[in-house]
Protein backbone atom coordinates (compact mmCIF):
# COMPACT_ATOMS: atom_id res chain seq x y z
CA UNK A 1 0.00 0.00 0.00
CA UNK A 2 1.42 3.37 -1.03
CA UNK A 3 1.80 5.94 1.71
CA UNK A 4 0.18 9.34 1.10
CA UNK A 5 2.47 11.92 -0.51
CA UNK A 6 3.43 14.84 1.70
CA UNK A 7 2.11 18.31 0.93
CA UNK A 8 5.64 19.57 0.31
CA UNK A 9 6.41 16.72 -2.10
CA UNK A 10 3.27 17.40 -4.13
CA UNK A 11 4.01 21.12 -4.20
CA UNK A 12 7.42 20.34 -5.70
CA UNK A 13 5.83 17.93 -8.19
CA UNK A 14 3.48 20.67 -9.46
CA UNK A 15 6.39 23.11 -9.77
CA UNK A 16 8.36 20.52 -11.75
CA UNK A 17 5.34 19.87 -13.99
CA UNK A 18 5.01 23.54 -14.92
CA UNK A 19 8.70 24.44 -14.93
CA UNK A 20 9.06 23.37 -18.55
CA UNK A 21 6.09 25.48 -19.66
CA UNK A 22 6.37 28.88 -17.99
CA UNK A 23 9.91 29.85 -19.14
CA UNK A 24 9.06 29.04 -22.78
CA UNK A 25 6.03 31.31 -22.94
CA UNK A 26 6.63 34.22 -25.33
CA UNK A 27 6.67 37.79 -24.09
CA UNK A 28 4.35 40.53 -25.26
CA UNK A 29 4.39 44.31 -25.09
CA UNK A 30 1.37 46.06 -23.58
CA UNK A 31 0.28 49.61 -22.75
CA UNK A 32 0.93 50.27 -19.08
CA UNK A 33 -2.64 49.93 -17.84
CA UNK A 34 -3.16 46.72 -19.81
CA UNK A 35 -0.12 45.32 -17.98
CA UNK A 36 -1.78 45.62 -14.56
CA UNK A 37 -1.44 42.31 -12.72
CA UNK A 38 1.04 40.92 -15.24
CA UNK A 39 4.69 39.99 -14.61
CA UNK A 40 7.64 41.95 -15.96
CA UNK A 41 9.43 39.96 -18.67
CA UNK A 42 13.07 40.96 -18.04
CA UNK A 43 15.17 43.09 -15.73
CA UNK A 44 14.33 46.69 -16.56
CA UNK A 45 17.20 49.23 -16.56
CA UNK A 46 16.04 52.78 -15.95
CA UNK A 47 16.05 54.63 -19.29
CA UNK A 48 16.50 57.92 -17.44
CA UNK A 49 17.29 59.10 -13.94
CA UNK A 50 14.65 59.94 -11.36
CA UNK A 51 14.54 62.76 -10.70
CA UNK A 52 15.97 63.67 -14.11
CA UNK A 53 17.46 66.91 -12.74
CA UNK A 54 18.33 68.35 -9.34
CA UNK A 55 15.22 70.05 -7.96
CA UNK A 56 13.59 71.59 -4.94
CA UNK A 57 11.80 69.47 -2.37
CA UNK A 58 9.89 72.46 -0.99
CA UNK A 59 8.36 75.81 -1.89
CA UNK A 60 10.95 78.22 -0.58
CA UNK A 61 14.10 80.16 -1.36
CA UNK A 62 17.15 78.73 -3.13
CA UNK A 63 20.35 79.99 -1.52
CA UNK A 64 24.11 79.70 -1.22
CA UNK A 65 24.18 78.32 2.31
CA UNK A 66 27.54 79.98 3.05
CA UNK A 67 25.94 83.42 2.67
CA UNK A 68 23.59 82.84 5.61
CA UNK A 69 25.78 80.51 7.67
CA UNK A 70 26.38 82.90 10.59
CA UNK A 71 22.95 83.21 12.17
CA UNK A 72 21.05 83.89 8.97
CA UNK A 73 20.94 86.94 6.77
CA UNK A 74 19.03 89.35 4.59
CA UNK A 75 19.13 88.59 0.86
CA UNK A 76 17.76 90.44 -2.14
CA UNK A 77 14.99 88.47 -3.93
CA UNK A 78 15.75 87.63 -7.58
CA UNK A 79 13.39 86.43 -10.30
CA UNK A 80 11.52 83.23 -9.29
CA UNK A 81 12.16 79.65 -10.52
CA UNK A 82 8.80 78.05 -11.31
CA UNK A 83 8.41 74.32 -11.88
CA UNK A 84 8.94 73.37 -15.52
CA UNK A 85 11.19 76.31 -16.36
CA UNK A 86 14.88 76.04 -17.35
CA UNK A 87 17.47 76.51 -14.62
CA UNK A 88 18.49 80.07 -13.74
CA UNK A 89 21.73 81.30 -12.17
CA UNK A 90 21.94 82.45 -8.56
CA UNK A 91 24.05 85.60 -8.30
CA UNK A 92 25.90 86.40 -5.05
CA UNK A 93 23.84 88.19 -2.40
CA UNK A 94 20.50 87.06 -3.82
CA UNK A 95 17.98 84.31 -3.28
CA UNK A 96 15.60 82.77 -5.81
CA UNK A 97 11.96 82.01 -4.91
CA UNK A 98 11.54 78.40 -5.97
CA UNK A 99 8.61 76.01 -6.31
CA UNK A 100 8.51 72.34 -5.41
CA UNK A 101 9.96 70.34 -8.31
CA UNK A 102 11.65 73.32 -9.96
CA UNK A 103 15.26 73.07 -11.14
CA UNK A 104 17.83 74.26 -8.61
CA UNK A 105 19.54 77.42 -9.94
CA UNK A 106 23.22 77.17 -10.81
CA UNK A 107 25.20 78.23 -7.75
CA UNK A 108 22.51 77.32 -5.18
CA UNK A 109 23.17 74.47 -2.74
CA UNK A 110 20.15 74.55 -0.39
CA UNK A 111 16.49 75.55 -0.11
CA UNK A 112 14.97 77.34 2.87
CA UNK A 113 11.23 76.55 3.25
CA UNK A 114 9.00 79.57 2.81
CA UNK A 115 7.50 79.21 6.29
CA UNK A 116 10.93 79.87 7.82
CA UNK A 117 11.44 83.11 5.89
CA UNK A 118 10.70 86.62 7.19
CA UNK A 119 8.31 87.59 5.76
CA UNK A 120 6.98 84.06 5.21
CA UNK A 121 5.55 84.77 1.74
CA UNK A 122 6.85 85.29 -1.77
CA UNK A 123 7.17 89.01 -2.60
CA UNK A 124 5.45 90.79 -5.44
CA UNK A 125 7.18 89.70 -8.65
CA UNK A 126 7.32 93.32 -9.81
CA UNK A 127 9.04 94.60 -6.64
CA UNK A 128 12.69 94.74 -7.70
CA UNK A 129 13.73 96.05 -4.25
CA UNK A 130 12.26 93.12 -2.27
CA UNK A 131 14.43 91.29 0.22
CA UNK A 132 13.90 88.49 2.72
CA UNK A 133 15.57 87.35 5.92
CA UNK A 134 16.47 83.65 5.94
CA UNK A 135 17.77 81.49 8.80
CA UNK A 136 21.00 79.50 8.47
CA UNK A 137 20.91 76.20 6.62
CA UNK A 138 23.34 73.51 5.47
CA UNK A 139 24.29 72.38 1.95
CA UNK A 140 21.88 69.88 0.40
CA UNK A 141 18.90 70.82 2.59
CA UNK A 142 15.59 70.21 0.80
CA UNK A 143 17.32 69.42 -2.48
CA UNK A 144 16.52 66.28 -4.48
CA UNK A 145 19.62 65.29 -6.42
CA UNK A 146 19.43 63.93 -9.95
CA UNK A 147 19.13 60.13 -9.79
CA UNK A 148 18.52 60.07 -6.03
CA UNK A 149 15.45 57.85 -6.59
CA UNK A 150 16.87 55.70 -9.37
CA UNK A 151 19.90 56.38 -11.58
CA UNK A 152 19.88 55.94 -15.35
CA UNK A 153 20.98 52.39 -16.19
CA UNK A 154 20.23 51.07 -12.69
CA UNK A 155 17.78 48.15 -12.47
CA UNK A 156 14.44 49.83 -11.88
CA UNK A 157 12.51 46.55 -11.53
CA UNK A 158 13.74 42.94 -11.68
CA UNK A 159 12.30 40.33 -14.02
CA UNK A 160 9.17 38.68 -12.66
CA UNK A 161 7.99 41.76 -10.75
CA UNK A 162 4.21 41.79 -10.36
CA UNK A 163 3.05 45.02 -11.96
CA UNK A 164 0.68 46.83 -9.63
CA UNK A 165 -0.24 50.52 -9.48
CA UNK A 166 3.06 51.53 -7.84
CA UNK A 167 5.20 49.69 -10.37
CA UNK A 168 3.23 51.04 -13.33
CA UNK A 169 3.54 54.53 -11.84
CA UNK A 170 7.30 54.12 -11.75
CA UNK A 171 7.37 53.09 -15.41
CA UNK A 172 5.27 56.11 -16.33
CA UNK A 173 7.66 58.36 -14.38
CA UNK A 174 10.51 56.84 -16.40
CA UNK A 175 8.72 57.90 -19.58
CA UNK A 176 7.66 54.43 -20.68
CA UNK A 177 4.21 54.18 -22.32
CA UNK A 178 4.49 50.39 -22.82
CA UNK A 179 6.13 47.47 -21.06
CA UNK A 180 7.14 43.93 -21.98
CA UNK A 181 5.41 41.31 -19.84
CA UNK A 182 5.37 37.57 -19.54
CA UNK A 183 2.49 36.10 -21.46
CA UNK A 184 0.12 34.38 -19.03
CA UNK A 185 -0.52 30.67 -19.08
CA UNK A 186 -3.60 29.52 -20.99
CA UNK A 187 -5.44 27.02 -18.79
CA UNK A 188 -8.24 24.71 -19.87
CA UNK A 189 -10.73 24.26 -17.03
CA UNK A 190 -13.17 21.36 -17.10
CA UNK A 191 -15.84 20.43 -14.55
CA UNK A 192 -16.99 16.81 -14.61
CA UNK A 193 -19.98 14.86 -13.33
CA UNK A 194 -23.42 13.66 -14.45
CA UNK A 195 -24.89 15.24 -11.35
CA UNK A 196 -23.56 18.75 -12.06
CA UNK A 197 -25.62 21.46 -13.78
CA UNK A 198 -24.78 24.97 -14.93
CA UNK A 199 -26.17 27.72 -12.66
CA UNK A 200 -29.43 29.07 -14.10
CA UNK A 201 -30.75 25.71 -15.31
CA UNK A 202 -33.62 23.86 -13.67
CA UNK A 203 -32.37 21.86 -10.69
CA UNK A 204 -33.68 18.32 -11.24
CA UNK A 205 -33.82 15.78 -8.45
CA UNK A 206 -30.38 14.45 -7.52
CA UNK A 207 -28.56 17.26 -9.32
CA UNK A 208 -26.38 20.09 -8.00
CA UNK A 209 -25.23 23.37 -9.45
CA UNK A 210 -21.60 23.71 -10.50
CA UNK A 211 -19.78 25.90 -7.98
CA UNK A 212 -16.33 24.57 -8.79
CA UNK A 213 -16.09 26.02 -12.27
CA UNK A 214 -16.82 29.55 -11.08
CA UNK A 215 -14.68 29.17 -7.98
CA UNK A 216 -11.66 27.92 -9.90
CA UNK A 217 -12.03 30.26 -12.86
CA UNK A 218 -12.20 33.24 -10.52
CA UNK A 219 -9.12 32.00 -8.64
CA UNK A 220 -7.19 31.47 -11.87
CA UNK A 221 -8.15 34.87 -13.24
CA UNK A 222 -7.04 36.53 -10.01
CA UNK A 223 -3.75 34.69 -10.45
CA UNK A 224 -3.23 36.32 -13.85
CA UNK A 225 -4.09 33.23 -15.92
CA UNK A 226 -6.06 33.15 -19.18
CA UNK A 227 -8.87 30.65 -18.64
CA UNK A 228 -10.62 28.56 -21.29
CA UNK A 229 -13.84 27.22 -19.80
CA UNK A 230 -15.65 24.29 -21.39
CA UNK A 231 -19.11 22.90 -20.89
CA UNK A 232 -19.54 20.40 -18.07
CA UNK A 233 -18.36 16.92 -19.06
CA UNK A 234 -20.58 13.97 -18.17
CA UNK A 235 -19.31 10.73 -16.67
CA UNK A 236 -18.52 9.18 -20.05
CA UNK A 237 -14.69 9.09 -20.38
CA UNK A 238 -14.93 9.40 -24.16
CA UNK A 239 -16.80 12.69 -23.79
CA UNK A 240 -14.04 14.09 -21.61
CA UNK A 241 -11.30 12.88 -23.97
CA UNK A 242 -13.09 14.52 -26.91
CA UNK A 243 -13.31 17.82 -25.01
CA UNK A 244 -9.64 17.75 -24.03
CA UNK A 245 -8.41 16.92 -27.51
CA UNK A 246 -10.10 19.97 -29.00
CA UNK A 247 -7.46 21.97 -27.13
CA UNK A 248 -4.47 19.64 -27.11
CA UNK A 249 -4.66 19.07 -30.86
CA UNK A 250 -5.05 22.77 -31.67
CA UNK A 251 -8.56 22.66 -33.15
CA UNK A 252 -9.66 25.26 -30.59
CA UNK A 253 -6.23 26.74 -29.90
CA UNK A 254 -3.62 25.06 -27.77
CA UNK A 255 -3.46 25.36 -23.99
CA UNK A 256 -0.53 25.24 -21.56
CA UNK A 257 -2.25 23.40 -18.72
CA UNK A 258 -5.37 21.29 -18.18
CA UNK A 259 -7.19 21.51 -14.84
CA UNK A 260 -10.16 19.27 -14.12
CA UNK A 261 -12.26 18.98 -11.01
CA UNK A 262 -14.03 15.83 -9.87
CA UNK A 263 -13.53 12.22 -10.88
CA UNK A 264 -10.14 11.64 -9.22
CA UNK A 265 -11.06 9.50 -6.20
CA UNK A 266 -10.90 5.70 -5.94
CA UNK A 267 -14.49 4.92 -6.94
CA UNK A 268 -15.38 2.59 -9.81
CA UNK A 269 -16.70 5.32 -12.13
CA UNK A 270 -14.24 8.13 -11.69
CA UNK A 271 -14.41 9.73 -15.14
CA UNK A 272 -11.09 11.60 -15.04
CA UNK A 273 -9.20 8.50 -13.97
CA UNK A 274 -10.80 6.51 -16.79
CA UNK A 275 -10.18 9.24 -19.39
CA UNK A 276 -6.49 9.39 -18.46
CA UNK A 277 -5.95 5.69 -19.09
CA UNK A 278 -2.86 5.26 -21.27
CA UNK A 279 -1.50 8.70 -20.41
CA UNK A 280 1.35 9.39 -17.97
CA UNK A 281 -0.93 10.60 -15.18
CA UNK A 282 -0.68 9.56 -11.54
CA UNK A 283 -3.65 9.51 -9.21
CA UNK A 284 -2.57 9.60 -5.62
CA UNK A 285 -3.42 10.72 -2.12
CA UNK A 286 -1.76 13.71 -0.52
CA UNK A 287 -1.58 13.79 3.28
CA UNK A 288 -3.91 16.79 3.44
CA UNK A 289 -7.49 17.44 4.50
CA UNK A 290 -9.45 18.52 2.54
CA UNK A 291 -8.07 17.90 -0.95
CA UNK A 292 -6.35 14.54 -0.46
CA UNK A 293 -7.13 12.94 -3.86
CA UNK A 294 -5.01 14.49 -6.62
CA UNK A 295 -4.11 13.78 -10.24
CA UNK A 296 -0.90 14.94 -11.92
CA UNK A 297 0.83 14.22 -15.21
CA UNK A 298 0.38 14.99 -18.90
CA UNK A 299 -2.40 14.41 -21.42
CA UNK A 300 -1.27 14.42 -25.06
CA UNK A 301 1.89 16.11 -23.82
CA UNK A 302 0.03 18.93 -22.04
CA UNK A 303 0.56 19.27 -18.26
CA UNK A 304 -2.48 18.04 -16.35
CA UNK A 305 -3.76 18.59 -12.80
CA UNK A 306 -6.85 16.80 -11.51
CA UNK A 307 -8.45 18.37 -8.45
CA UNK A 308 -11.14 16.71 -6.32
CA UNK A 309 -14.79 17.60 -6.83
CA UNK A 310 -15.92 19.09 -3.53
CA UNK A 311 -15.78 22.90 -3.63
CA UNK A 312 -13.58 23.44 -0.58
CA UNK A 313 -11.22 20.64 -1.65
CA UNK A 314 -11.05 22.28 -5.05
CA UNK A 315 -10.06 25.68 -3.70
CA UNK A 316 -7.60 24.27 -1.17
CA UNK A 317 -5.94 22.29 -3.97
CA UNK A 318 -5.51 25.46 -5.99
CA UNK A 319 -4.20 27.46 -3.02
CA UNK A 320 -1.80 24.78 -1.84
CA UNK A 321 -0.42 23.56 -5.16
CA UNK A 322 -1.15 25.59 -8.29
CA UNK A 323 -1.13 29.14 -6.92
CA UNK A 324 2.31 28.82 -5.25
CA UNK A 325 3.76 27.26 -8.43
CA UNK A 326 2.46 30.13 -10.56
CA UNK A 327 3.86 32.63 -8.07
CA UNK A 328 7.30 31.01 -8.11
CA UNK A 329 7.57 30.37 -11.84
CA UNK A 330 5.93 33.40 -13.44
CA UNK A 331 5.99 36.02 -10.71
CA UNK A 332 2.27 36.31 -10.22
CA UNK A 333 0.08 36.06 -8.32
CA UNK A 334 1.70 37.57 -5.25
CA UNK A 335 2.21 35.02 -2.48
CA UNK A 336 -0.41 34.76 0.22
CA UNK A 337 0.45 36.79 3.30
CA UNK A 338 1.31 34.46 6.18
CA UNK A 339 1.05 35.37 9.82
CA UNK A 340 0.49 33.83 13.21
CA UNK A 341 -2.98 33.78 14.74
CA UNK A 342 -4.35 32.62 18.08
CA UNK A 343 -7.18 30.10 18.10
CA UNK A 344 -10.42 31.30 19.63
CA UNK A 345 -11.42 27.71 20.43
CA UNK A 346 -9.75 24.34 20.83
CA UNK A 347 -9.74 22.01 17.83
CA UNK A 348 -8.77 18.51 16.77
CA UNK A 349 -7.03 17.44 13.58
CA UNK A 350 -6.54 13.98 12.02
CA UNK A 351 -3.21 12.34 12.66
CA UNK A 352 -0.79 12.34 9.74
CA UNK A 353 -2.69 14.92 7.69
CA UNK A 354 -1.98 18.59 7.10
CA UNK A 355 -5.39 20.12 7.77
CA UNK A 356 -6.45 23.38 6.16
CA UNK A 357 -9.48 24.98 7.81
CA UNK A 358 -11.46 28.07 6.94
CA UNK A 359 -11.34 30.87 9.47
CA UNK A 360 -11.99 34.50 10.22
CA UNK A 361 -8.99 36.41 11.52
CA UNK A 362 -9.88 39.53 13.49
CA UNK A 363 -7.78 42.65 13.98
CA UNK A 364 -6.52 41.39 17.34
CA UNK A 365 -4.98 38.29 15.77
CA UNK A 366 -7.63 35.87 17.02
CA UNK A 367 -8.86 33.37 14.46
CA UNK A 368 -12.23 31.65 14.63
CA UNK A 369 -13.06 28.56 12.61
CA UNK A 370 -15.85 28.89 10.04
CA UNK A 371 -17.81 25.65 9.71
CA UNK A 372 -16.37 22.20 10.26
CA UNK A 373 -13.75 20.24 8.38
CA UNK A 374 -16.18 19.03 5.68
CA UNK A 375 -15.07 19.73 2.12
CA UNK A 376 -18.61 20.59 0.93
CA UNK A 377 -19.08 23.57 3.26
CA UNK A 378 -18.88 26.35 0.71
CA UNK A 379 -21.03 28.71 2.79
CA UNK A 380 -18.40 28.69 5.53
CA UNK A 381 -15.75 29.28 2.87
CA UNK A 382 -17.61 32.39 1.69
CA UNK A 383 -17.65 33.74 5.26
CA UNK A 384 -13.91 33.22 5.73
CA UNK A 385 -11.04 35.64 5.25
CA UNK A 386 -8.21 33.20 5.90
CA UNK A 387 -6.94 29.63 5.72
CA UNK A 388 -5.74 28.08 8.96
CA UNK A 389 -2.99 25.46 8.80
CA UNK A 390 -2.60 22.61 11.26
CA UNK A 391 0.55 20.53 10.60
CA UNK A 392 0.35 16.79 10.02
CA UNK A 393 2.05 16.02 13.35
CA UNK A 394 -0.52 17.94 15.41
CA UNK A 395 -3.77 16.29 16.52
CA UNK A 396 -5.06 18.72 19.16
CA UNK A 397 -4.70 22.42 19.85
CA UNK A 398 -6.09 24.36 22.78
CA UNK A 399 -7.76 27.74 22.70
CA UNK A 400 -5.09 30.44 22.43
CA UNK A 401 -2.64 28.21 20.60
CA UNK A 402 -0.74 29.85 17.75
CA UNK A 403 -1.33 28.64 14.19
CA UNK A 404 -0.17 29.71 10.73
CA UNK A 405 -2.78 31.73 8.89
CA UNK A 406 -2.88 32.64 5.19
CA UNK A 407 -5.01 35.70 4.53
CA UNK A 408 -7.35 35.49 1.55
Amino acid sequence: MLLPRSVAAHQHAVIDLLAGVVPTKPYKTLPLLDALGKSLADDLPAPTSLPPFTNSQMDGFAVRSAEIANGGGQLRVAAPAPAGAPATTLTPGTTVPIMTGAMIPDGADAVVPIEKAVPDAFPDLHDITASVWLPPTTPGTFIRDVGSDVAQGECALPAGTLLGPAQLGLLAALGMPRVQVRQPLRVLLVTTGDEVLEPGSILAEGKIYDANGTLLEASLRQAGVDVVRTSISDDNPETLVTILRRYTRVAEGSVDLIVTNGGVSKGAYEVVRLAMSGHPVKFLTVAMQPGGPQGIGTFDGVPFLGFPGNPVSCLISFEMFLRPALCLLQGNPAPRQKQRGRLADALKSPEGKHQVRRGTLDKDGVVRMEGGAGSHLIHSLARSNSLVHIPDDVTELSAGAEVEVWTL
